[in-house]
């Protein structure tokens, strides 16, 4: 692999270029060219509001791309990553009918109909082949959408890139479209040391089969290329030659990565113009315009996608991970940058690297908001202006600028980031959220703050979070306030108090002034550390937050007086918490009702990955570790019965598992061989019901 000095940048602008491509493409995905003129003429921008239709929103493209890259963490970052694993990487962090895919049943989605061979123990790359599926399913769009970050970590080696893509891709697709797959890795990969247009197609095209479909449609768009000067003619001649007509299913990979290579033909290496090409131009615009965003984002780099229109200002790095580990579903492009940037990393042999001591939020990229934005409400009637800026770091090179003007005592200004789902999340339409809090009760945020040195009076700061209460109605709790002098710093470190049943839905900075006053305060990091000190139950009061704040992997969680799960096929999980949680104890009063097993589980990484402490039919009691399979780790007769309550208690310190029952050590062991590290907690069920009043997580 080749990397260049700016990898980390080209990598954050490929995210990027991702992100916009599929924001600016999904509020009409689907629609004809025909339509598309009809309706909205040239998309030359976000178009989301001309239709009534959020901007930011959970996307398959999305989620897809950057959850299944998880594999390779997953499994050590290893070279040698096979078809099969990425399968098992699906069935661990999608959840049926719920995340990431089209859900649209067997033959019909490429992805579900893969899905399903999986769960049937079909594995990869058999579950997606032509052979079991038939050709035009295996065929679709899906091997493409998903495949950026498979290039994004094999910098300026297309034939490794390709390789990647063909295994990933595999899983659920075969054909032309795991060509189409690899061809644009292949791109993708070389775009981190080549820009010319040409010669990143030949190299796409050296690792396909010269005879492929995709192949000659290339050969055929080129020679077009150098004799119509008209977009729109070109696509007329597409529509023609490869259109959706001509190939079967809802959406062939064919018909759409020609109009993708149209788009990059034509677009003289601009972004904006390309994204006008291949949005405009219909069909799957989501997913062709994600997949050409990237790519232009590495290959040009953040200069880019700043000349032109401001995509990046509504999007402020913002995006959506629903997947089984709820955790890690609210982020942003900087946090899935360094992601990508070290697994790639360690790929090649290199130590990992996390800017400013590994903080949260950083800001380390020229731009970068990560999800930092003005509040506007009635309470804050000061303008407040967020902007990256160079300088003003102790540890790193950038900042995050909060320029405010007219604040004072009754006119605040605040600007904030999302640790939850906010309302407007909540209620999206489409592919749902299914999210847990990043932040909870018993943690310590870290921050530091610096006031400008033109400032001309002091401006008094605080941090602050709200959370849901009664009616999901955001309440606002404070860190004590300081006062910065102009050219003054503080370093905050406020831990949050609660009791963790009202889900943390955001965390920012507040500025005040005793006169009226402008000025500039600088955030240079913002992060959190430490374990919860937690007690989930159904709180008193109405709403709704504090049950989606759980991840229901279970047929059914149902809530009255307390935690009810439902499964009626094999393990159900509802979990909640977040990777980074490593030690700690969770408890829970557990009382199955006509059930396999039921208990709990720590360090959950998924649906497949935890540890879990149950009570099992023919009155034993076990420790179990699922990871690549179920591994019985201790067992112990118990004698229990259906409708009785037990105390359930597992301790998870370094390697050591404890577990107890009714206030008894019953297990104590040392688990060496692949031990997990980090996790969420869960209730598990498996085939029957189980009920729960209080979950309690304590660190020690």
């Amino acid at each position: 692999m080749v990397f260049p000095g700016d990898y980390e940048e080209r990598v954050y602008a490929g995210v990027l270029g991702k992100i916009i491509g599929v924001y600016l493409g999904r509020p009409f995905e689907g629609w004809t060219y025909e339509r598309i003129m009809a309706e909205l003429g040239d998309i030359n921008y976000y178009v989301h509001e001309k239709l009534n239709k959020p901007l930011i929103v959970t996307d398959d493209d999305i989620s897809g791309t950057f959850t299944f890259l998880r594999a390779l963490p997953d499994y050590g970052n290893s070279r040698d990553l096979t078809p099969a694993q990425i399968g098992r990487t699906w069935m661990n962090y999608l959840i049926e009918e719920r995340t990431i895919l089209w859900w649209g049943g067997l033959g019909n989605s490429t992805e579900h109909t893969a899905y399903l061979r999986l769960k049937h123990g079909i594995e990869a790359p058999h579950s997606g082949s032509i052979a079991l599926n038939g050709k035009v399913v295996a065929e679709q769009i899906g091997a493409q959408i998903f495949i950026d970050g498979w290039a994004m970590v094999a910098p300026g080696d297309p034939e490794f890139a390709a390789d990647l893509a063909r295994r990933a891709a595999s899983v659920s697709h075969d054909g032309e479209a795991i060509y189409a797959a690899q061809l644009l890795a292949a791109m993708e990969s070389q775009a981190f040391v080549e820009s010319n247009l040409d010669v990143l197609l030949d190299t796409g095209l050296s690792v396909i089969p010269a005879g492929s479909l995709i192949a000659r449609m290339i050969a055929e768009l080129r020679e077009l290329r150098a004799q119509e000067r008209d977009w729109r003619q070109a696509r007329a001649w597409l529509d023609a030659h490869y259109g959706y007509h001509k190939y079967g299913g809802g959406c062939h990979m064919v018909p759409n990565h020609g109009l993708m290579m149209l788009s990059l033909l034509y677009g003289d290496d601009d972004f904006q113009k390309t994204m006008r090409i291949v949005n405009t131009s219909g069909w799957d615009t989501d997913c062709n315009a994600g997949n050409v965003g990237c790519l232009m984002g590495i290959k040009n780099g953040l200069v880019g996608l700043d000349a032109g229109p401001d995509y990046r200002g509504p999007v402020a790095d913002r995006l959506y991970l629903p997947a089984a580990d709820g955790g890690r579903a609210i982020t942003d492009a900087v946090i899935e940058t360094y992601a990508i940037v070290n697994s790639g990393r360690v790929l090649a042999g290199l130590a990992p690297v996390a800017p400013k001591a590994g903080a949260r939020f950083h800001f380390e990229f020229p731009g970068a908001v990560q999800g930092f934005m003005p509040e506007e409400s009635i309470e804050c009637k000061g303008t407040l202006i967020v902007e990256n800026v160079l300088g003003h770091s102790t540890q790193g090179k950038r900042s995050l600028a909060l320029s405010y003007r007219g604040v004072a005592s009754a006119r605040s200004a605040r600007a904030a980031t999302a640790t939850f789902m906010l309302p407007e999340a909540a209620a999206m339409p489409g592919y749902g959220l299914i999210s847990s809090p990043t932040l909870y009760p018993g943690q310590t945020v870290r921050a530091r703050v610096e006031a400008d040195v033109n400032n001309v009076i002091p401006v008094t700061c605080n941090l602050y979070i709200r959370s849901y209460g009664a009616a999901d109605a955001l309440l606002i709790t404070r860190s004590p306030q300081i006062v910065l002098v102009p050219g003054a710093a503080h370093d905050f470190e406020w831990q949050i108090e609660g009791a963790g049943s009202e889900p943390i839905a955001e965390i920012g900075v507040e500025l005040s002034s005793e006169a009226r006053a402008d000025g500039t305060l600088y955030l240079d990091y913002l992060t959190w550390s430490g374990l919860p000190n937690v007690i989930f139950t159904k709180p008193a009061h109405s709403g709704t937050m504090w049950r989606r704040a759980w991840v229901n992997g279970a047929d059914r969680f149902d809530a009255w007086d307390k935690f009810r799960v439902t499964q009626n096929e094999g393990a159900g999980l509802v979990m909640q918490g977040t990777r980074e949680w490593t030690d700690y104890t969770v408890t829970a009063d557990v009382t199955p009702h006509l059930a396999e097993s039921a208990g709990i589980a720590a360090r959950v990484q998924g649906m497949q990955r935890y540890y879990a402490l149950l009570l099992c039919r023919h009155n034993k009691v076990r420790l179990v570790k699922v990871l690549e399979g179920i591994a019985i780790l201790a067992e112990a007769d118990f004698s229990w019965a259906f409708d009785g309550t037990y105390i359930l208690s597992l301790r998870v310190q370094g390697n050591t598992i404890e577990a107890h029952l009714n206030n008894q050590q019953v297990f104590k062991v040392e688990d060496t061989e692949s031990p997990l590290t980090g996790g969420a907690i869960a209730l598990v069920c498996e085939e029957g019901r189980m009920e729960t009043q209080t979950v309690t997580v304590t660190s020690f």
